[in-house]
């Protein structure tokens, strides 16, 4: 009796703003998307949109989408992933960037390592690695924390912490916010970092309000930036 061919796995970057796609589809993607039929997305909506740019000659509504996002529990993705163990192909969509970093698209990925399922990353922008190439930072040695406590009392644990580490380890601290509390962040970070503790603000990398600058708190402190509702990376480092 011969053995289910088993589909592959594509992790499928997606721009980071709406003026970036001509910078970042490549034939490969093109290619890719054309032959797939099965897609999970963190946005159903905002995945069609993606692949009607394209232009690629696929009708949208006979393409399957399901959602895969923050809420999506280990037990729902074999379900999820039930078309690679039926010998199909699967697209994994982030929401903006590169699934898997800072994405749930690593779920989908680990079931299929689980099941010996071919995965292919694809070549695409990530907003976190794009960020440090700019910021000037420690390339060799860096940790992402994503996104920080709201809790008052532990975000001011976590950012000394955080400070104290870039210190003693020459290590750069990478890390982001809920655009909309991106300006209390910041704040916060002029509050609790020490004067001459650098600080890079990563702004909407790629769009048309893009801004990547490195400073010290002290000189941040002078000239605060707006970044309230605007996609940013923060990195610390000294």
């Amino acid at each position: 009796m011969n053995k289910q061919k088993k589909g592959k796995l594509y992790l499928i970057p997606t721009p980071l703003s709406e003026n970036s796609l001509d910078k970042m589809v490549t034939d490969e993607m093109n290619s890719v998307i054309k032959d797939l039929n099965f897609f999970l997305a963190e946005n159903v909506r905002t995945a069609r949109r993606f692949i009607s740019s394209l232009k690629l000659e696929k009708v949208i509504e006979d393409l399957n989408f399901d959602i895969l996002d923050k809420n999506t529990s280990v037990k729902e993705i074999h379900k999820l992933c039930t078309p690679l163990l039926q010998g199909k192909d699967l697209g994994v969509l982030s929401e903006a960037g590169c699934p898997g970093i800072a994405d749930p698209g690593n779920l989908a990925a680990a079931f299929a390592h689980q099941h010996d399922i071919e995965v292919i990353p694809l070549i695409g922008p990530s907003s976190i690695f794009m960020a440090l190439m700019a910021s000037g930072f420690n390339g060799q040695s860096f940790v992402f924390h994503g996104y920080l406590p709201i809790d008052k009392q532990k975000r001011m644990q976590l950012i000394k912490a955080i400070e104290k580490d870039a210190i003693n380890k020459s290590q750069t601290q990478i890390f982001m916010e809920t655009p909309y509390r991106n300006n209390r962040l910041f704040a916060d970070l002029m509050k609790y970092c020490r004067p001459y503790t650098r600080l890079c603000v990563a702004k909407d990398i790629s769009g048309a309000l893009e801004m990547i600058k490195t400073r010290t708190i002290l000189d941040w402190k002078k000239s605060r930036p707006d970044l309230h509702k605007v996609p940013t990376i923060f990195l610390v480092y000294s």
